[in-house]
Order: structure tokens, then sequence, then C-alpha cells
């Protein structure tokens, strides 16, 4: 599934090419679920060993960098590309990525796949909230703060909290009764408390980050040219940790072609770049950004 774009994709990428790109790997995928489940350890394991404000502190952002991991894993798993099979998918984004993070998988995937149908135009069910950026600076001020402050985040779990329903939340429920039991049986279950607060907190800012990024600072969101409704930001090591989880960095090229999966998005960046696909938007100004500072400053109008 790809959007439409000005060149085309064949100019620039032979079938071989793209096949091996858009190739499936359980061992990558499973490779990546625990290299996220690993980092959230991390990040409960460091305050229950040496409890003090920076810990708790650093505890957040690393949770709030991972539930966006998490999205990005469901995400993948609601175009059927993480895993090889359909079953896998499925049941890893319904049940943990989703589960975690309290998402019906279903009904993501639905309106996930019409923002992609209708990239490019005014019906992109995504359309409204991009088109709030460039902000003015009062403005975007005034949302980051809400974010930080956790009124975004507890806006968005008084919604959760009113629609829900036992089998309808089945997965968050079975996901964090296992989450708070490995914590209680490590001898912290108050630890369980910073999910909350990353998510309240980090996670809402994070996310608003990353939307900014993607088609916030896009160069024309009516363009039908994926290279001008959507960007990518290239980041540094600690901005993928903490802000760009699992390659969602890379979201031009996602749009170009949403087979490829998350792990190998590097790659295909690369072979666009090297093959000159970006043309003149490949600059700070253009369809890529140089960090989400940088996309900050793009944000602001």
């Amino acid at each position: 599934m790809s959007t439409t774009a000005t060149a085309n994709l064949s100019d620039y990428a032979s079938a071989e090419e793209m096949r091996s790109l858009l190739v499936r790997s359980d061992w990558q995928a499973g490779w990546m679920t625990l290299f996220n489940l690993a980092v959230m350890v991390g990040a409960f394991a460091l305050p229950a060993l040496w409890l003090s404000p920076l810990t708790v502190l650093l505890a957040v952002a690393l949770l709030g960098g991972r539930q966006l991991g998490l999205a990005v894993l469901y995400h993948d798993c609601a175009h059927q590309v993480f895993f090889e099979s359909r079953r896998l998918n499925d049941a890893f984004g319904t049940w943990l990525f989703g589960g975690l993070m309290n998402t019906s998988l279903a009904r993501y995937r639905a309106y996930h796949l019409d923002h992609h149908r209708h990239a490019g135009t005014e019906r992109d069910p995504d359309f409204v909230m991009a088109s709030a950026y460039p902000a003015e600076p009062a403005s975007l001020r005034r949302k980051l703060t809400r974010d930080l402050t956790g009124r975004t985040g507890f806006k968005d779990l008084l919604r959760q909290v009113k629609s829900f329903g036992w089998s309808r939340n089945a997965p968050f429920l079975a996901s964090h009764g296992v989450m708070f039991s490995l914590l209680a049986l490590a001898g912290a279950p108050w630890a369980y408390a910073l999910w909350w607060l990353a998510y309240l907190v980090a996670y809402q800012v994070v996310t608003r980050i990353r939307f900014m990024s993607e088609h916030g600072v896009a160069l024309n969101r009516l363009s039908a040219d994926v290279r001008e409704n959507t960007a990518t930001t290239l980041v540094s090591w600690w901005e993928r940790l903490l802000i760009g989880p699992n390659f969602v960095n890379y979201h031009l090229e996602h749009h170009l072609q949403a087979g490829v999966p998350c792990y190998r998005l590097r790659r295909f960046h690369n072979l666009l770049k090297d093959r000159g696909f970006f043309g003149a938007c490949a600059r700070p100004e253009g369809c890529f950004s140089n960090g989400y500072l940088h996309v900050l400053r793009k944000a602001v109008a």
C-alpha cells in the first residue's frame, strides 16, 4: 500500500530491491519486541534500585518514549508487516502492544488506513490536527504546557475511562495485570504509578512532537507528492531512545511504501537518498528535519 507520488518509485529501486525491503522477519520483530520490553524493565528498575528525583525523571522519560514505541509496534501490526503471519501480528498487536496502550487494534487499523488512503487531501482524518501547524509561538507554548502539566493526558485518560468495557478492555486488563504482578513480585508495586505518570506527561509530549514532525511541518499537506505532504526527521541516538523509537522518524518512507516493516525503514531511506529520490527537498527546510529541536523551530509560525 502506498500513497501517490509524482515520482515513480520503480525509477529509483528495482523490483528485487523492493522485495528484499518488504520481507517480514519474525526474528527481527521478536528482537525489537524484546528490546522495547527491556528498556521498560530498565526504566522501572532505576528508581526501584536507586530512588531519587533524578531516577524518577529518567524513568518517566524512558517509559514515555517506550509507550510511543509500543504504539509504533501495534501500528506495524495493524499494517500486517511486523511479524510474518497475520496471526502473530493480530495477537501481539492486540494483547501486548495494543493491550499495554489500551488501544483496539481493529479500530486503530480502520482509522489509520484511512489516513494513508487520503493523505494529501482534506479527507485525511489527521488533516485538521496537522493544519494547526505552524502555530503561533504562544499557541505552541500553550499546547506544550498542557502536555507537560498532564492536562492533555488526563483528558485522554478520562475519555478511556468513560468508554471502558470489560470485553473491550480485556487486553488492557490482562497486560496491565501481568505488569503490576511482576512489579509486585520484584518488591516495587509502587513503580506501577510511574507508567501512568509517563503516560500523562512524557507520552503526550513526545506524541505531539512526533505528529508535528510527520505532517505538521510538511511542505504542502494538500500535495499528492508524498515528499511534500509528509516529512522525515534525522535523529541522534538519544532522540531515537526518548522521542523517535523504532524508526518512526522515517515517516515519509513509510507513507511511500507502507509495506516496509519499521526495522527496514532506515535501509529504505538510505537507498532512496543514494538514488536521488528526495531531490531538492532533501534539505533542512524541505522534507527533512535535523532532529526534533529543528522540528519545534519549524512548527512555529
